[in-house]
């Protein structure tokens, strides 16, 4: 197990992602965690936003008891805001805010009113710091993965194929693309660390397919390489069976089957990896507690589909899974934007 004490490389890696987030001398910043964060993130935080000189502050809150009957990990819902309003109107209007929770902000149900009047968020992902030291954000990452978040909004069909059997299609009529490498610099912006996406939401009704997570493809709820394969049969947005013979489909039915709501099962987003630092390999290094898998989510030409929440569709669920699949084929209309797990083009 890796140690957790400050190290004066970190502060500096703190201090080089704020910069890029256009944090400046005497804004004012909050630092969210709670009860549960790992301590050293919001210490970094702190170091280096006093080290820009921003005015720093911190909101800690009591981390909520789990009401499911199984442990919530990888959701990127916290729970711990609960709509508190005396903490929403701090964080609203507070220009740049440090997100520590532990599932972090980015489908949490006060999201919007938090950036509504402006604050830029950028969300640490619950990562030991030698995760975020290897994966930190680009300005070259980031430019091309804007250049495929436009593609996507302005394409009208997303297919995704594999030698495995995926054959999956997503309407994106009116869907808008989103692409980011972790970069909160404009008012209303929300960066989270590690990254490196094009992603979507898709709207109700628009997925349909088949998805076949392979040997090697991963389950980041359950931080876990698949060494079975699993096929999600999707109807309408939503998994309508789970198929496969494995401890993997095993282990995926009965997760799934503690929600009774339908949400749990239709799909959050969909999309791509775009960050070459980001490894396939590196999750088999750490011990579960030193990760989130959110390295996993962006290396370059994943194809990544979610379940759980969705906000463009007005769906919200702390059930939710990340899958991260390898050797995929993506296309956009009649562009290949990923073949066979492999970028293409401008986005190489």
């Amino acid at each position: 197990m890796l140690v957790e004490r400050i190290e004066g490389k970190w502060i500096a890696d703190f201090v080089e992602v704020f910069q890029l987030c256009q944090v400046k001398p005497g804004e004012s910043a909050a630092i969210l965690s709670e009860s549960q964060s790992r301590p050293i993130l919001p210490q970094l935080a702190e170091l280096a936003l006093s080290q820009l000189g921003a005015q720093v502050f911190h909101i800690t809150i009591p981390s909520p008891r789990n009401h499911e009957a199984v442990p919530l990990r990888s959701t990127g819902t916290s729970l711990a805001l609960a709509n508190h309003p005396s903490v929403i109107q701090a964080l609203a209007h507070t220009s740049f805010v440090v997100d520590c929770t532990v599932e972090g902000l980015l489908h949490a149900v006060e999201r919007n009113a938090l950036l509504a009047h402006g604050a830029r968020i950028m969300m640490i992902s619950n990562e030991h710091p030698e995760i975020l030291e290897r994966v930190k954000p680009s300005l070259e990452v980031h430019k091309k993965s804007q250049i495929g978040g436009q593609m996507i909004s302005t394409a009208s069909t997303m297919h995704v194929s594999s030698a495995a059997g995926t054959d999956l299609t997503v309407d994106l009529t009116d869907v808008v693309g989103r692409g980011s490498a972790g970069i909160a610099d404009k008012p209303g912006s929300f960066g989270y660390w590690p990254a490196g996406l094009c992603i979507c939401y898709p709207s109700n009704g628009s997925v349909n397919g088949r998805v076949v997570l392979d040997r090697g493809d991963l389950n980041l709820t359950f931080k876990r390489y698949l060494e079975s394969p699993v096929t999600l049969h999707i109807e309408n947005d939503f998994v309508v069976h789970i198929e496969g013979t494995g401890v993997d489909a095993e282990l995926i039915r009965s997760y799934y089957a503690n929600w009774k709501e339908p949400d749990a099962y239709a799909v959050s987003h969909v999309g791509w990896g775009m960050a070459p630092a980001a490894r396939w390999d590196a999750m088999v290094m750490y011990d579960k507690r030193d990760t989130n898998g959110t390295e996993q989510r962006a290396f370059a030409g994943n194809f990544l589909i979610s379940t759980g929440a969705n906000p463009a569709a007005n769906r919200f669920s702390s059930c939710h899974f990340d899958y991260p699949m390898r050797n995929c084929t993506v296309r956009l209309d009649d562009t290949i934007v990923v073949k066979e797990g492999v970028l293409q083009g401008e986005l190489a």
